[in-house]
């Protein structure tokens, strides 16, 4: 009895196991179709909170379908998506944007109104989306604006910004409401290395400082290597890598080898100079009468006759 009651107190005093954190993003079974060809084809995946994930692919691979059925601009055919454990499709409308309300999605061109100040950019969502005081919207502003290194543009126009400038003016406005999840569009895509090495800066801070978790859509290798905690890479709608980044480093599967380490040999086909310019010879002309004929044909040299004269 003495045993039991030592095993009975032992129990009750042994804390619950902890349950696991239900994952930020959760994709079952995703397939989405256009004209009849498969764009995503059984996706399956789950983004832990604060982790960072980059989903790499070529051009066409369902990248960017994947991030417009996330944000929910694109409706699934077959499958389920979940954003803090709810499905946007399944929502009432209220319900619904009380859920993007909780994310922000910077735009793979920034994606900034041209009629408006980059401060009223940033603004926007704020004005939009809340009942703060035009001073209280004003100092978060500039607050945004701080964090990307860009308080001293707040009077500019689009148009008067660099290409780099607009993509941390769309970060600072993605940020405007304090998301806890973030998507990214190519955030590198045609920005100079010290541009790219800005905003992936940029995406670590936010990362580490905010608790933000991330979703980045990119085909930048240098960059997704920098930024992630995990990556995922698709090829023809389906997914064929998962892991950390020294994992795909060292990952087998074939195309997953070609895409991060390059192609062994070039495809294009490469001619020597010498059968290049055999072609481009004209045929020698026959011999007059009498004239000796030779074995050896006259060449043209840089469009001048025989004897360079």
């Amino acid at each position: 009895m003495k045993a039991m009651a030592n095993s009975l107190t032992t129990n009750a005093a042994a804390p619950a196991a902890a349950q696991p954190e239900a994952p930020v993003v959760e994709i079952i079974g995703l397939s989405k179709s256009f004209g009849g060809k498969k764009v995503l084809d059984g996706i399956n995946l789950s983004v832990r909170r604060g982790e960072t994930l980059v989903i790499l692919g070529a051009s066409g691979c369902g990248k960017s379908t994947l991030l417009r059925c996330l944000i929910g601009a694109l409706r699934p055919d077959e499958g389920e998506i979940k954003l803090f454990g709810k499905n946007l499709w399944e929502l009432p409308p209220k319900e619904a944007d009380a859920v993007r309300r909780r994310f922000g999605i910077l735009f793979q061109t920034g994606a900034l109104f041209s009629s408006m100040t980059v401060g009223e950019n940033v603004a926007l969502p704020l004005r939009e989306h809340t009942d703060l005081s035009p001073e209280m919207i004003d100092l978060m502003t500039k607050v945004k604006l701080e964090l990307v290194g860009l308080r001293e543009a707040e009077n500019l126009l689009p148009s008067q910004i660099s290409g780099g400038m607009a993509k941390r003016v769309g970060l600072a406005r993605a940020i405007a409401l304090d998301p806890e999840l973030l998507f990214y569009d190519e955030p590198t895509s045609g920005l100079d290395p010290i541009m790219t090495g800005i905003i992936d800066g940029l995406i670590m801070d936010l990362s580490r400082t905010m608790n933000v978790t991330s979703m980045v859509v990119s085909h930048d290798l240098k960059s997704a290597f920098r930024v992630a905690d995990r990556i995922l890479v698709l090829n023809n709608g389906h997914l064929v890598a998962d892991g950390k980044p020294q994992e795909i480093q060292d990952c087998a599967d074939p195309f997953v080898r070609r895409f991060i380490q390059g192609p062994v040999e070039a495809k294009t086909a490469v001619f020597p100079r010498s059968a290049m310019e055999k072609n481009l010879e004209p045929e020698p002309a026959a011999p007059a009468d009498g004239e000796e004929r030779s074995g050896k044909s006259k060449k043209l040299v840089s469009g001048r006759g025989p004897g360079g004269g």
